[in-house]
């Protein structure tokens, strides 16, 4: 026993280090990091624009509050709308924070309360965004949560259509659900949606704490998709390991959150505001995120040349991908600890890919031997006649 609480299943390693793809433990192992922070290190451990960019703007200022005016602010959020339908930003620490952000806004605007979102979904442990998310094991000790949320299964345009009527202020979702064991929205449900959503005045709320920044291989998850939220809510990759997160909107809910309706202490300090600055810089050019999708492609091709199909099924967007190993996977999540390969869980039975954007076809080969090594060997008692 410490001096923490014991919420978090720790592993037992410190890292200590870390460079690009690569992160040491106190032990002086070294790993190769599939998880980045959960998708949060976006350009890998100790990124040489990120360092010297923090080392900058520690020099001039960290924090002020937002009672006073930030430009820097002002130029992320022109970065974040540009060429989209966006038009206005607000940022705060974590996803959780945004989502609540995200739901005070829908509805404030609307004055109606019911917000649909999805079993399995994940959205943040806060109240509001613990009372948002599809899953009873986040919800369990609690007590009652905030009402007026729906959980109605993914991907279901018959079961969406029955509970639509004019008390629902939003319809919320995630393209990718990364916590959920990586399933992506069909484009015909993301179009019932977007109808839906159209014609009878609902508001839109995509959640891409996860998938957006470039994770998927474009700038949003949602552009791969026919939807065309009114909010989109954002953090992990957007600070590139450095703590920040926000909203992005509409235009016509500008007015909706006046002075006094919503605020954050820390929210878009100067220092998090340089650091996300310089990696929407770098993550938004194109030639970045075609690089994405290149390396997501030839890691999907290696996964499927060596996992059998009919024992593992592989999905995801971009370099966010999951390996549905049907039975639980925390076992594998340890030998490919010890192999020296870090991953993370996506629900009980699938292991969640989740390596830095800027990771090499090199470390990807090793990622993949390693994942053969523990998922193709016998120690499990497993049938592995038809293997590879």
């Amino acid at each position: 026993m410490n001096a923490l609480f014991n919420n978090y299943s720790r592993r037992p390693i410190s890292l200590v280090e870390g460079k690009g793809t690569v992160v040491t433990d106190s032990n002086g192992k070294q790993y190769l990091d599939f998880t980045s922070g959960i998708a949060v290190c976006s350009l890998g451990h100790a990124h040489p624009s990120l360092v010297e960019t923090i080392k900058e703007q520690s020099e001039k200022i960290w924090h002020t509050s937002n009672l006073f005016e930030s430009p820097g602010q002002v130029v992320l959020a022109e970065s974040l709308i540009k060429n989209n339908h966006l038009s206005h930003a607000l940022f705060c620490n974590s996803g959780a924070e945004a989502n609540e952000a995200a739901i005070k806004l829908a509805r404030k605007y609307t004055g109606k309360h019911r917000i649909i979102t999805f079993e399995n979904s994940f959205h943040g442990r806060t109240f509001g965004a613990m009372s948002a998310t599809g899953q009873k094991k986040i919800h369990q000790g609690f007590g009652p949560l905030l009402d007026q949320f729906i959980y109605l299964p993914f991907n279901d345009v018959e079961a969406l259509q029955e509970k639509v009527d004019d008390s629902v202020a939003a319809i919320m979702l995630e393209v990718v659900q990364g916590e959920g064991g990586v399933h992506a929205v069909t484009e015909p449900f993301a179009q019932a949606i977007q109808d839906i959503c159209e014609k009878n005045s609902i508001l839109l709320i995509v959640d891409e704490v996860q998938t957006g920044i470039g994770r998927t291989g474009t700038r949003f998850a949602f552009e791969q998709t026919p939807l065309k939220p009114n909010i989109v809510s954002i953090a992990k990759g957007l600070g590139g390991g450095f703590p920040i997160a926000g909203i992005l909107a509409t235009s016509e809910l500008y007015e909706t959150f006046g002075p006094g309706s919503h605020g954050t202490t820390f929210g878009g300090n100067p220092l998090a505001v340089a650091v996300a600055q310089k990696v929407i810089d770098i993550v938004f050019e194109q030639f970045f995120l075609e690089d994405v999708q290149e390396k997501s492609n030839y890691l999907l091709q290696k996964l499927h040349e060596t996992l059998p199909k009919d024992q593992f099924a592989i999905r995801g967007k971009g370099l966010l991908l999951g390996i549905d190993c049907g039975m639980d996977v925390s076992h594998f999540v340890t030998e490919a600890e010890e192999a020296g390969l870090l991953l993370v869980g996506a629900g009980p039975n699938v292991l969640r890919l989740l390596p830095p954007l800027t990771v090499t076809k090199e470390e990807m080969d090793e990622a993949v031997e390693i994942l053969k090594k523990v998922l193709l060997t016998n120690k499990r008692g497993w049938d592995i006649t038809s293997f590879k």
